[in-house]
């Protein structure tokens, strides 16, 4: 069986140049006036390069942006869940006009990361944004205080990718585009692969419900977010190391394929969730993994608003579909990791497995229960912890449904 098609596509539409082009434009680009982007919207960039916001062009106009907000949909009809927009100062562009070229650059290191012609300045109303995407206006949110410091004025137009942002010198193979994982998919004569997402190194409830979704498809595909993170999240490079003694001691070979892409989170819950099943798609996943607050934060979630959301869905919006997969936990009755469609016995029975759970204990120094996870990952986790200084540590606080 074929892969499922790319979102809205027939094909893969990577807006990343190579050969003489590349070289033309990154000449070019040295001439035009330069806008810094945010580290968000840098992903959305390099996301949009590679093809794994296929079929984009560039950052939205007002009126998709609206659309998108309200609708979840764009002006021409395409599915999409999130609002993928470039903000900036009014002073920084009152003297750019409608129509010109401007370099995009890095917000680490300064460098041209792409050209965009600007064909639209628009100003939003960011609460809206955030009530509608974020279903809160709480600024202790972290994608709302995202959204309402960002820029006054949004720009829409195409861009043209120059780089990839240092990704593939820092992360290596972890670092995989669509096309990449579609051709491994294929050389393993995978065509129905479940998404796996993941911020956190992968505890014993993250490997039933991997095992699980390998049960009912060809291979499992560990997708580890690269960009930024709350403070205290455990940095990728150790979660690879973590996920990887792991598969190499549990799971079956040729089941598992662990691969990074370039997004920071947004902490929008059912919203992220569509977006995470969007792109998959155009990495070739015919399922996403859908557990207990999925891209979620503290209470803003209930815990499977992201199950739900996916049942409000027009029939053609995504051809990915949701793994969906209730409570999980450790069961010291039924002696094993269980869910809460499966478990019969009650909450004293019972271990909630979560990853701000053993960030807190790790963080702490405490003990972890040999029913959380593996030892060979904590030894990994273990000697991460203890290599921090002082001040490069966060205190881990439990709330909403990590605290049960």
């Amino acid at each position: 069986m074929p892969l499922v098609n790319p979102h809205g596509s027939a094909d893969l539409l990577p807006l990343l140049l190579e050969g003489d082009a590349l070289a033309t434009e990154r000449q070019r680009a040295q001439t035009l006036p330069k806008l810094r982007v945010s580290s968000r919207e840098k992903g959305d960039l390099i996301m949009m390069g590679i093809g794994g916001f296929t079929p984009l062009e560039g950052f939205m106009t007002r009126a998709d942006w609206e659309s998108v907000c309200d609708g979840m949909h764009m002006t021409s009809g395409l599915f999409w869940p999130i609002p993928i927009t470039l903000s900036a100062d009014q002073s920084s562009v009152a003297s750019i006009p409608t129509g010109t070229d401007v370099a995009l650059v890095d917000p680490d290191d300064g460098s041209v990361l792409a050209t965009m012609k600007i064909t639209e300045k628009y100003e939003i109303d960011k609460a809206h944004e955030c009530a509608t995407v974020f279903g809160t206006t709480d600024l202790e949110h972290p994608g709302v205080k995202m959204v309402m410091e960002q820029g006054d004025v949004n720009l829409a137009g195409p861009v043209k990718l120059l780089s990839t942002g240092g990704f593939p010198e820092k992360y290596g193979d972890l670092f995989m585009t669509p096309a990449q994982t579609r051709a491994l998919f294929a050389s393993l004569g995978w065509s129905k692969i479940a998404a796996f997402q993941t911020r956190n190194p992968m505890h014993r409830s993250h490997e039933y419900l991997a095992k699980v979704a390998i049960e009912v498809c060809d291979g499992v595909l560990v997708h580890s977010l690269l960009g930024a993170l709350k403070p205290g999240d455990i940095p990728a490079e150790v979660r690879t190391r973590a996920i990887n003694v792991l598969v190499d001691g549990y799971f079956q070979g040729k089941t598992i394929v662990q691969a990074g892409y370039p997004l920071d989170m947004r902490y929008a819950g059912p919203r992220e969730a569509l977006l995470h099943a969007l792109f998959r798609q155009n990495y070739g996943c015919s399922h996403q993994i859908v557990g207990r607050d999925h891209a979620g934060v503290g209470s803003y979630y209930g815990p499977f608003d992201a199950h739900h959301v996916f049942d409000h869905l027009p029939k053609d919006a995504l051809e990915t579909q949701p793994l969906k997969i209730d409570w999980t936990f450790w069961c010291y009755k039924c002696g094993g990791m269980a869910s809460a469609r499966t478990c019969p016995h009650d909450d004293a029975d019972r271990l909630l497995v979560s990853g701000t759970k053993l960030r807190k204990w790790l963080s702490e120094g405490s003990e972890v229960p040999a029913e959380f996870s593996r030892l060979e990952v904590l030894e990994v986790l273990r000697e991460y912890y203890a290599g921090l200084e002082a001040s490069e540590k966060v205190e881990v606080k439990l709330s909403g449904h990590s605290a049960r």
